[in-house]
């Protein structure tokens, strides 16, 4: 297991942040053993789980051009027919992906193909399973047109936490499924919209891996 780039900044400015105030609780309370020692263990935590926000796990992917593959690790929220009003104008299936602060952050094409549409939306920052958040926060949405003439929408979407969300693609791109395509920083949710009638191969409340659990299987 490697670190993302991602969290080469952000680890760089806790090691400092945790350093000095250590230093400092050091300096001060020198006499008080065990606040010191508090102090050095919830640091120490802190930085863990700073860590493991950014881990990018060592794995094994196989590129399936009849699926649609998992673009994040997580929980399957929902699955349901939705009116997707801003690229397609109509009804669609849409699966959620719910990525909590334990997850893998990276997000990785669903498909092989062309990006035939891509925008970013500046919003709000309400907590990802709240249904407003995937009209109203900091997103994008990206349309990836399959081989076959499949388009498929996926959409990087901020929460609570998530403050920052991060893409490598642009109109125009070819991207290969399970590649990376963004990144977002600690957690949030990443939404699918799919064609009426697609197969989903994922249940409720399913725990998914990004790039390797096949999510759909394409007509």
């Amino acid at each position: 297991m490697t670190i993302h780039k991602e969290g080469y900044t952000s680890i760089a400015l806790a090691t400092l942040f945790f350093f000095i105030t250590n230093a400092l609780v050091e300096y001060k309370l020198a006499d008080i053993t065990w606040l010191v020692w508090l102090i050095r263990i919830l640091t120490f935590a802190i930085f863990v789980i700073v860590l493991q926000f950014f881990r990018s796990p060592n794995r094994k992917f196989v590129v399936n051009d009849k699926c649609v593959i998992c673009p994040a690790d997580g929980e399957v929220v929902v699955i349901e027919e939705t009116e997707e009003t801003e690229y397609f104008k109509d009804r669609r299936l849409q699966v959620s992906i719910f990525m909590s602060p334990v997850n893998v952050h990276i997000n990785r094409n669903p498909i092989s193909g062309v990006v035939k549409f891509f925008k970013y939306h500046p919003g709000k920052f309400l907590f990802a399973w709240n249904p407003k958040s995937s009209t109203d926060n900091e997103r994008t949405t990206t349309v990836v047109e399959h081989s076959n003439g499949t388009p498929i929408l996926f959409r990087q979407i901020a929460g609570a936490l998530a403050r920052r969300i991060v893409w490598y693609i642009k109109e125009g791109d070819k991207v290969n499924q399970t590649e990376e395509f963004g990144f977002i920083k600690f957690g949030s949710r990443v939404d699918i919209f799919l064609p009426l009638g697609t197969e989903v191969n994922l249940t409720l409340n399913q725990k998914v891996k990004g790039g390797i659990t096949t999510l759909a299987t394409l007509k």
